[in-house]
């Protein structure tokens, strides 16, 4: 191990990899083992870094309000950490500071990390004895007769480790906000509080996490929602159900109508379906058995039950099958902007990203085996199309296998992951390899799209289905004029219209590109003397197609534009007596800038080029 870890290379290394797993540099090692280092510049280091820093905030917080804190669990997680606790006061930012202080004394003191490995049943005892119920509950359900705790100071904890090999590591750190978490997710559980921070091995990571987090804070769709009247959610309506305002539905709508004419333009058809329907539908698709608990309960119409739906696709199949279809409609794409309603916990709601009805981008396409793959290269070709036209050229992609419980034979499994794997290929794209996680009914891609702050975002899925095709016995009249079951593809490239609208405001930070802007311009009066010019531009505008506002209000200039810049309205036109005379106006950017005087129809025809320019059109 000295061999190993010796000069600047110890200095960088806080674990080690003993035959593939991570252990602290302090274990004793018995047999003949193969070492690699864990050094501070990769990922597994710095959930080592996090998951350790978490116990010595723990220990703050016990040596700072004594041992009528229970301490609960405390895992490194992404961007940072977090401990639950169970306290009668809830902490505040005056504790936050003495927590940080305390963190940074134990920390000075160097106290290794030492693990301990100890009989469960006298753990369970000692935890008992100290009142800890929630380690005596995690330990009581560990099958193994000895479990390993770790020791800093005075402070002992329940942990598998690895950990670092002393607190001095433990430097650059910030404590972010509190809430209350459930004991083990479960609503029926205890309420705890959950401290999260973050901590880097280095001053100026943690410098710039802390930026970026301020810049979230200025991103929030849910502010700039509120700020820009774009939508709003009413709790005499219901939480999770979004009203969208004015703005909004004109953001909505130009994507919508986007989106149907890319669709149509790649040989989509679009379908339209209701919101309900007989809960036998939901027995036969299998939604009864595998998705119930997302599901609302269903209502007694003329004596038959049923649901709100939670999914599209059971709609799709009952258009496919009021017709016998033939191998020559294949391939059979239909697409649909349908609102479906999915419980989510009260807790989970968050603004457009999490709600309870909302409007997939949904579309099923219909083929035979041997169209497949090339339906999979078109639709990822479709997908990067769209999702690089609003701005999204970074991304990660996964293609999922097949998970342990799932239906369908070896042999159709491995054809439609390898269509899945041959697509991405011909399309050049890099991926990563989900093992097991594809749904019960076939293999999948996943695209997650990054924002301007490197934040990934799920949006875009590519499923392959062997499931519903056999469970509602689906058909189509083969060259041998025999029947044949046709291979279900089900895709979403947005994901729905809400969460994607909450992406796009929070990408943009409201000030979206002008093809897609809400308003694109507003006129702003000088004086009284040119309002009916102003109204005659306003109206001509808006025959132009150009999304146009008016502010006549006897308010100072500086004072109106200053508010179209808080809207971020694109463009101000401008007038004044000597536009007027010329029949022109003064345009003023956003940004402050200030073009040439241009007529009204040069105005519109410069809007008109630059949507056309945004759309790739």
């Amino acid at each position: 191990m000295d061999k190993l870890l010796s000069g600047k290379q110890r200095k960088r290394t806080i674990a080690a990899h003993a035959n593939g797993v991570a252990v602290d540099l302090s274990r004793p090692l018995y047999d003949n083992t193969e070492l690699t280092p864990i050094q501070i510049d990769s990922p597994e280091a710095l959930d080592i870094l996090r998951h350790s820093t978490s116990h010595v905030m723990a220990e703050a917080v016990r040596d700072l309000f004594g041992p009528g804190v229970k301490v609960a669990i405390g895992p490194a997680i992404e961007n940072g950490f977090y401990y639950d606790f169970r306290r009668d006061e809830p902490f505040s930012p005056e504790d936050f500071v003495a927590i940080e202080k305390r963190m940074e004394e134990i920390a000075a003191q160097a106290l290794p990390f030492t693990r301990q490995e100890k009989p469960r049943q006298e753990l369970i005892e000692r935890f008992r004895d100290q009142g800890e119920k929630y380690k005596v509950e995690l330990l009581e359900e560990i099958p193994d007769d000895t479990v390993s705790i770790y020791r800093q100071g005075d402070f002992v904890d329940l942990c598998r480790g690895p950990h670092l090999p002393d607190t001095s590591w433990v430097k650059h750190f910030k404590l972010l906000r509190v809430a209350g978490a459930y004991w083990r997710g479960d609503e029926k559980n205890d309420v705890l509080q959950r401290i999260y921070g973050t901590v880097f091995f280095d001053a100026k990571e943690l410098k710039k996490y802390l930026n970026d987090l301020e810049e979230a804070k200025k991103r929030d769709h849910r502010r700039l929602g509120k700020e820009l009247h774009l939508f709003t959610v009413n709790d005499q309506i219901g939480p999770g159900l979004i009203l969208w305002q004015p703005k909004g539905a004109q953001l909505r709508r130009l994507i919508e109508d986007y989106w149907k004419d890319e669709h149509y333009r790649h040989g989509y058809e679009l379908l339209y379906t209701p919101h309900i329907a007989r809960q036998d539908l939901w027995k036969t698709s299998g939604h009864l058995d595998f998705y119930a608990e997302n599901m609302y309960a269903g209502m007694e119409i003329d004596e038959v039950k049923y649901q709100l739906k939670p999914m599209n696709c059971p709609f799709h199949i009952g258009v496919y099958k009021s017709d016998k279809r033939s191998y020559r409609e294949f391939p059979i794409r239909w697409a649909e902007l349908g609102t479906v309603y999915r419980y989510e916990r009260a807790g989970a709601l968050h603004g457009l990203l999490r709600v309870r009805g909302f409007t997939q981008d949904d579309a099923h396409i219909f083929c035979r085996e041997d169209q497949l793959e090339e339906e999979i290269f078109n639709i990822l070709d479709l997908n990067l199309h769209i999702l690089k036209t609003f701005g999204f050229a970074d991304y990660d992609i996964y293609l999922s296998t097949r998970p342990e419980k799932s239906v369908g034979s070896d042999e159709i499994w491995e054809q439609a992951t390898k269509a899945l794997k041959h697509a991405l290929e011909k399309k050049g794209l890099g991926y990563t390899v989900d093992p097991g996680e594809g749904v019960f009914y076939g293999p999948k891609i996943d695209i997650k799209i990054k924002d301007q702050l490197g934040r990934s975002w799920q949006c875009s899925t590519i499923q392959v289905d062997f499931n519903l095709p056999e469970r509602f016995d689906m058909t189509y009249t083969g060259t041998d004029n025999h029947d044949h079951r046709p291979i279900m593809i089900h895709r979403a490239l947005m994901g729905s219209l809400e969460r994607f609208v909450g992406v796009l405001i929070e990408h943009y930070a409201g000030v979206f590109p002008l093809w897609f802007a809400p308003v694109q311009a507003r006129i702003l009066n000088i004086t009284d003397d040119q309002a009916d010019y102003c109204e005659r531009v306003y109206q001509e505008l808006r025959k132009a197609g150009v999304r146009i506002e008016k502010d006549l209000r006897n308010e100072k200039l500086n004072y109106k534009i200053r508010e179209a810049q808080i809207g971020k309205i694109p463009y101000m036109l401008i007038v004044g007596d000597q536009e007027k005379a010329d029949g022109t106006v003064t345009v003023r950017l956003r940004d402050g800038k200030n073009l040439p005087p241009m007529t009204i129809a040069d105005f519109a025809a410069k809007v008109a080029d630059e949507c056309r320019a945004g759309r790739g059109i």
